[in-house]
Protein backbone atom coordinates (compact mmCIF):
# COMPACT_ATOMS: atom_id res chain seq x y z
CA UNK A 1 0.00 0.00 0.00
CA UNK A 2 1.70 2.77 -1.40
CA UNK A 3 -0.26 5.14 -0.07
CA UNK A 4 0.72 4.27 3.90
CA UNK A 5 4.17 4.08 3.37
CA UNK A 6 4.98 7.54 4.64
CA UNK A 7 1.92 7.49 7.28
CA UNK A 8 2.71 8.64 10.84
CA UNK A 9 -0.07 8.35 12.97
CA UNK A 10 -0.63 9.42 16.93
CA UNK A 11 -1.11 7.42 19.60
CA UNK A 12 -4.78 9.21 19.73
CA UNK A 13 -4.93 8.13 15.61
CA UNK A 14 -4.46 4.63 16.24
CA UNK A 15 -6.90 4.97 19.19
CA UNK A 16 -9.71 5.64 16.90
CA UNK A 17 -8.85 3.23 14.59
CA UNK A 18 -8.30 0.56 16.92
CA UNK A 19 -11.70 1.23 18.58
CA UNK A 20 -13.93 1.54 15.44
CA UNK A 21 -12.05 -1.91 14.25
CA UNK A 22 -13.27 -3.34 17.34
CA UNK A 23 -16.78 -2.27 17.40
CA UNK A 24 -17.29 -3.36 13.74
CA UNK A 25 -15.57 -6.79 14.69
CA UNK A 26 -18.21 -7.28 17.91
CA UNK A 27 -21.14 -6.47 15.95
CA UNK A 28 -20.28 -9.15 12.86
CA UNK A 29 -18.68 -11.48 15.09
CA UNK A 30 -15.50 -11.57 13.78
CA UNK A 31 -12.51 -11.98 15.32
CA UNK A 32 -10.10 -9.37 15.46
CA UNK A 33 -7.25 -11.60 14.36
CA UNK A 34 -9.03 -13.08 11.88
CA UNK A 35 -8.15 -12.40 8.05
CA UNK A 36 -11.38 -10.61 7.67
CA UNK A 37 -10.46 -8.30 10.22
CA UNK A 38 -7.05 -7.37 8.73
CA UNK A 39 -9.05 -6.88 5.73
CA UNK A 40 -11.32 -4.35 7.42
CA UNK A 41 -8.15 -3.01 9.52
CA UNK A 42 -6.89 -1.93 6.00
CA UNK A 43 -10.46 -0.37 4.57
CA UNK A 44 -10.06 1.22 8.03
CA UNK A 45 -7.00 2.96 7.61
CA UNK A 46 -8.12 4.00 3.97
CA UNK A 47 -11.16 5.38 5.11
CA UNK A 48 -9.63 7.45 8.39
CA UNK A 49 -6.68 8.73 5.64
CA UNK A 50 -9.79 9.71 3.21
CA UNK A 51 -11.69 12.11 6.00
CA UNK A 52 -13.26 9.68 8.53
CA UNK A 53 -10.96 10.76 11.77
CA UNK A 54 -13.41 10.00 14.36
CA UNK A 55 -14.70 6.74 15.80
CA UNK A 56 -18.34 7.60 14.51
CA UNK A 57 -17.63 8.24 11.25
CA UNK A 58 -14.97 5.46 10.47
CA UNK A 59 -17.28 2.82 11.81
CA UNK A 60 -20.25 3.75 10.15
CA UNK A 61 -18.35 4.42 7.08
CA UNK A 62 -16.97 0.77 7.95
CA UNK A 63 -20.81 -0.40 8.02
CA UNK A 64 -21.27 0.76 4.87
CA UNK A 65 -18.47 -1.01 2.56
CA UNK A 66 -19.81 -3.80 0.54
CA UNK A 67 -17.61 -6.67 0.74
CA UNK A 68 -17.16 -6.26 4.46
Amino acid sequence: MPFLYNASFTSEDLDVLRSALDAWCEEKHIDVGSVEAQSAASTALDLYQSGHYDHDRLLSALRGRVGL
